[in-house]
């Protein structure tokens, strides 16, 4: 499903080069469940941002059901990460002009799927907010929008959804909940679920944890 080779990113730190990953090797199977966990600072948000197709690398090659993401033009990249990438964000960035079902019905309308309202809301009913669509974002709760937030990261049915810190903006009962529905994705859809957290605990119910630190993967 995902794999990196030789992949690092340096960028300058004013006059000077600063490696936040230093070169990496790592294979994730399809339909695996893995927690990216390190202190800050150590690489997290930029490993998954590279998976992501949303940063580039500074040496290496990133294959994702292998396409060579990296060899990709910035077209044919947005239009992979549309087929093949779900990402949910720590702060949700919702639209706040939109309701609950047309945050979902976007990413739908870009792809040109068909019966869009209709299946918007089909999402939204596998998150738990079936009655909760007419809704802005600022008339819903943390953990509501980060499954609003969800719900639109699986709107095309990716393989893959990545997910950074995404219950780092929420209490714990809440935070709870969404690694529930992610798990609960992984285990009913089969898709492949990549999260980064600080939260060992969290880390602990996946099949895999990667560990970084100081920009190296030191476990497995």
């Amino acid at each position: 499903m995902i794999h990196l080779s030789g992949v690092s990113k340096t960028v300058m730190s004013g006059d000077r080069p600063l490696t936040i990953l230093h070169p990496t090797d790592l294979e994730i199977a399809a339909g695996q469940r893995v927690a990216i966990v390190g202190p800050s600072g150590s690489g997290k948000s930029t490993l998954l941002g590279l998976i992501a197709g949303l940063d580039a690398p500074t040496t290496g090659r990133i294959l994702i059901e292998g396409i060579d993401v990296t060899a990709l033009g910035e077209d044919a990249l947005a239009k992979l990460r549309g087929q093949k990438v779900g990402f949910v964000f720590q702060f949700f960035h919702l639209i706040g002009s939109l309701t609950a079902l047309e945050n979902v019905m976007v990413p739908l309308e870009l792809a040109g799927a068909p019966d869009v309202r209709a299946r918007a809301q089909r999402l939204l009913d596998e998150v738990g907010l079936a009655d909760r669509g007419h809704h802005y974002p600022s008339q819903l709760s943390g953990g509501e929008q980060q499954r609003v937030a969800i719900a639109r990261a699986l709107a095309n049915d990716p393989p893959l959804l990545l997910a950074d810190e995404p219950t780092g903006n929420l209490d714990t009962a809440n935070g709870a909940h969404i690694v529930d529905l992610l798990f609960d994705i992984n285990a009913q859809r089969g898709t492949t679920v990549v999260l980064v957290t600080h939260d060992r605990e969290l880390a602990a119910r996946a099949d895999l944890q990667i560990v970084l630190r100081d920009g190296r993967i030191v476990a497995p």
